[in-house]
């Protein structure tokens, strides 16, 4: 049996290579006679295959600068094209496969129509050769323009036989898109399963030397775009920021290893806040250090394993990490960070809004490395995980026509229902 994927496998943000191969991984796990294929969105073909990492910074500030309906317009434009070209391709895929997954990451999303266009391609193509669907833990905004409805609404026309987001915000979402189903369960992002990709080898697990904590830096421009709250309640978003958490660290006897999760322009950010004067005695005396840009997954998780705790806004470092049992704090912007804390009963560890001071981040680091994971809720949570993907491979594999008209037969209501209004 053919199974073909659609997400970001590609981004250099490497957290959407972690889950996508974590997706692969669990499909084909103790069946030998499933053939997983990714295919990226964007069209890449491998790790490393974006664009020159400068002109993707200044095409992101660009962006960032034009107000809403231009730069849906620049979007849409310059996509159109793309997909133009990737359509048949991804046509050819989805006809030789035997079913065709669409997840896991913050899939549907409305970023100035990127994913809406992408996804209803795919959509368009799983209808088209009525090839049984599966919506598989994806992150859902609550905001979606008439446009993006549409496009995500193509979903409508499938034979969808699973559908599943990851997190109780991610849900409430989905309910207020499909009011009358069909319904999204809840599971675990696939993130959480990178704990195998490290002990099947993948990976070295490096020997550790004195106590150090992991600052993952996100370039600003990126969260404020993409932010679910306004940019002046996001904590940690600028150079300065992390100077002055890196000399607390740095006092309470920390060293500090300053990474990213692979994306260029994050990488450029660190390496803006290591080279100010102010660091170059710690940066001299090896108490602040800075990664080198990862560019496979298999790297990044080496980086992490590198650290005691980790700090990030990026949401599958802390996903990584906890999987690898890494203590790690998070920093909110977008509420899908905040959705995970919650659904591993670490709300404890998460920082928000804008009374949050370096003090505070830096106490809660301190706080997270002396506690650690708790063991018994680790091994449920990751067990939940597992157990998910193996549900929504058997029903997608399985040829159980009930669940498909039963699920078919509720889309194709509410699509009647919303047509009349």
């Amino acid at each position: 049996m053919k199974i073909v994927v659609f997400n970001v496998k590609y981004s250099e943000n490497l957290g959407d290579g972690l889950l996508a191969q974590c997706i692969e991984k669990g499909l084909a796990k103790d069946a030998e006679d499933i053939e997983v294929e990714t295919i990226d969105l964007a069209g890449r073909a491998g790790f490393g295959s974006g664009g020159s990492s400068s002109r993707r910074r200044q095409a992101l500030k660009v962006l960032h600068r034009l107000p809403g309906p231009a730069r849906r317009w620049a979007v849409g434009y310059i996509l159109g094209r793309t997909l133009k070209k990737l359509r048949s391709e991804w046509d050819a895929k989805i006809a030789a496969a035997d079913a065709v997954v669409i997840g896991g990451g913050n899939l549907f999303q409305d970023d100035d129509l990127n994913f809406p266009m992408k996804v209803g391609t795919v959509l368009d193509g799983v209808r088209r050769h009525n090839k049984p669907l599966a919506i598989y833990a994806v992150g859902v905004s609550g905001h979606w323009s008439d446009p993006a409805a549409r496009l995500f609404g193509r979903l409508k026309n499938t034979k969808l036989v699973d559908v599943s987001v990851r997190d109780q915000f991610a849900q409430d979402s989905w309910r207020t898109h499909f009011p009358k189903g069909p319904d999204a369960r809840i599971l675990h992002d696939p993130g959480l399963l990178t704990h195998a990709i490290a002990r099947e080898g993948c990976v070295s697990f490096p020997a550790r030397g004195p106590r150090t904590v992991g600052l993952c830096v996100t370039e600003p421009v990126i969260l404020k775009r993409h932010a679910s709250q306004k940019a002046a309640a996001i904590p940690l978003k600028e150079a300065e920021d992390y100077r002055d958490l890196i000399r607390l660290l740095v006092q309470d006897g920390y060293r500090v290893r300053l990474f990213c999760n692979g994306a260029s322009e994050d990488q450029l950010f660190a390496e803006h806040i290591r080279d100010d004067a102010s660091m170059h005695g710690l940066a001299g005396v090896g108490m602040l250090q800075l990664a080198e840009r990862p560019k496979t997954p298999d790297e990044l998780i080496e980086i992490l394993l590198s650290v005691n705790v980790i700090l990030a806004h990026r949401l599958h470092a802390c996903i990584a990490a906890y999987s690898l049992k890494i203590p790690h704090v998070g920093l909110g912007w977008d509420k899908k960070v905040e959705g995970f804390f919650r659904s591993m009963g670490r709300q404890a560890f998460f920082l928000n809004g804008t009374s949050t001071t370096s003090v505070d981040i830096a106490r809660l680091l301190r706080v997270a490395d002396s506690e650690g994971i708790d063991s018994i809720r680790h091994r449920a949570i990751l067990a939940e995980a597992a157990s998910g993907l193996a549900d929504m491979r058997r029903n997608l594999t399985r040829n159980d026509q009930n669940t498909v008209v039963e699920i078919s037969s509720v889309i194709r209501n509410d699509h009647r229902a919303v047509s009349s209004n």
